[in-house]
């Protein structure tokens, strides 16, 4: 049976899209079955995955919205993962969503049908607490958080793992968090060194190991519709995802064991 990990957080510009794609990638590297599905309207997932408009016949709103099947939506992507893909019309299906009663059940029912044949389901939910956020962390094991290390970061973690215990103690009793990444970061900066330590001290069993740097290779690859192993596999970045999908990997194996 294959695991469900929503990536998210509700403060954008965390790098919560770059993980989405990079994490799929490097698990397919890693012979492993994924899918990433695109649950936020922007669509950068869709296109930093190098998936274009003209290719899209159905997207993340036709099958929540169940005007298509998901094994009909889903296009293969040069990194070797699945892509349900998406485009603003998501957000008509954010709206039939709220009229519908289990509104917040839909995506979970959805990926039951096929969680069976993929090792991994990633989420690349909105930067939002939406109803299609909500219907991520429904549908999901575990929820992999990416931190920025920078002023405000804490507070809004705080935020987010309320409403994940929310969740968990509500409506989906087995979801957890699978991680918290920081991104984006500098050692060299002050104050990324003294909000990385801050995390160390109140999560120690939660914190990835890997860290993924500020690097410009990563922030080049979403404009040439590529994941970062594909752009320039020798770059820090690549290497850094590389090494979180393997540290997820042992993790899942030591729990497992």
């Amino acid at each position: 049976m294959g695991k469900i990990i929503a990536i998210t957080n509700q403060k954008g510009g965390v790098g919560k899209t770059t993980t989405s794609i990079n994490l799929a990638a490097s698990f397919a590297a890693m012979k492993r079955k994924v899918m990433l599905i695109d649950l936020d309207p922007q669509g950068n997932a869709s296109v930093g995955s190098g998936i274009s408009k003209s290719q899209v016949t159905y997207s993340s709103k036709h099958v929540l919205c169940n005007e298509a099947e998901l094994k009909d939506a889903l296009l293969p992507t040069t990194a070797g993962f699945d892509l349900l893909a998406t485009s603003q019309e998501l957000i008509v299906a954010e709206m039939q969503l709220l009229q519908e009663e289990q509104r917040e059940q839909r995506l979970k029912t959805i990926l039951s049908t096929v969680i069976a044949n993929y090792d991994y389901i990633l989420i690349d939910c909105p930067p939002s607490l939406s109803i299609l956020t909500l219907n991520a962390l429904v549908a999901a094991d575990s929820v992999l958080i990416p931190i920025q290390c920078e002023y405000y970061a804490l507070e809004g973690l705080s935020s987010l793992l309320t409403t994940v215990e929310q969740i968990r103690s509500t409506i989906n009793p087995r979801l957890h968090i699978e991680g918290l990444l920081r991104t984006m970061y500098d050692g060299r900066n002050r104050l990324a060194l003294d909000v990385s330590s801050q995390l160390l001290t109140h999560f120690p069993e939660r914190v990835y190991r890997t860290v993924i740097p500020r690097n410009v290779r990563l922030a080049e690859a979403p404009s040439h519709g590529a994941p970062i192993l594909h752009y320039d596999e020798k770059s820090q970045g690549a290497i850094a995802y590389l090494a979180l999908a393997g540290e997820i990997l042992r993790r899942g194996e030591s729990n497992a064991a």
